[in-house]
């Protein structure tokens, strides 16, 4: 996936083509790094809508294994990537506590596919994001994210103790990096582009990202 310029280019009857324009979730726990990813491929400054944990926090939200974190996304974030001039890529991450959770109805609407951010130290707060997106029949990806000081397991070891179908991709990336971010986006179209039906194939495309 290389980024390009994003100036839409005239088509044939002299009329300027605007771009096609896909819309892939970020989603996961509180903490997994889902900002963290955003930022690290988007082209643009990323809009965030982070906010400072206060003592509101205490008794509401689970800060096991995330308890240095100091702010939270309470809506959502957004970035953008110019693929060429025909397509760009809208990121939207998603909010990681169980009480901002009524954004996910109204984020997944029009998606592409999800990616699920996984942290193996908090590895029970991704079912909550897999059947999400399971049950709006959303295609997913998991990415575990190898935070310092983790252990690691290797990604079968994940499909297993996700309960996930064999055809689900699951890799590790490092949610810093650009290329980590990006080779985890390409794992994502790839999987969609497979689930969608061969052209000699009398039968319909799935409604990807419907409610």
């Amino acid at each position: 996936m290389e980024y390009g310029p994003s100036d839409s280019e005239p088509g044939h009857d002299g009329t300027e083509e605007l771009p096609t324009a896909i819309k892939i979730l970020i989603a996961g726990g509180f903490g997994v790094g889902k900002t963290t990813m955003v930022s690290s491929v988007s082209e643009i400054e990323p809009l965030r809508t982070e906010e400072v944990i206060t003592d509101q926090s205490l008794g509401v939200d689970d800060m096991v294994g995330v308890e240095a974190k100091t702010t939270t996304t309470v809506a959502m974030d957004f970035g953008r990537i110019t693929v060429d001039s025909g397509l760009l890529v809208y990121l939207f991450g998603t909010p990681g506590q169980d009480r901002f959770w009524f954004m996910w109805d109204e984020l997944v609407y029009g998606a592409l596919g999800a990616i699920v951010l996984a942290d193996t130290r908090r590895l029970a707060d991704s079912f909550s994001a897999v059947d999400f997106f399971e049950r709006r029949n959303t295609p997913f990806i998991v990415a575990v994210n190898c935070f310092d000081g983790a252990r690691r397991y290797p990604p079968e070891d994940i499909r297993i103790a996700l309960d996930l179908d064999p055809d689900v991709p699951v890799l590790l990336c490092d949610a810093r990096h650009r290329e980590s971010s990006k080779a985890v986006l390409i794992t994502l179209v790839d999987y969609v582009m497979s689930l969608l039906p061969d052209e000699t194939e009398e039968t319909d495309a799935p409604a990807l990202g419907a409610r």
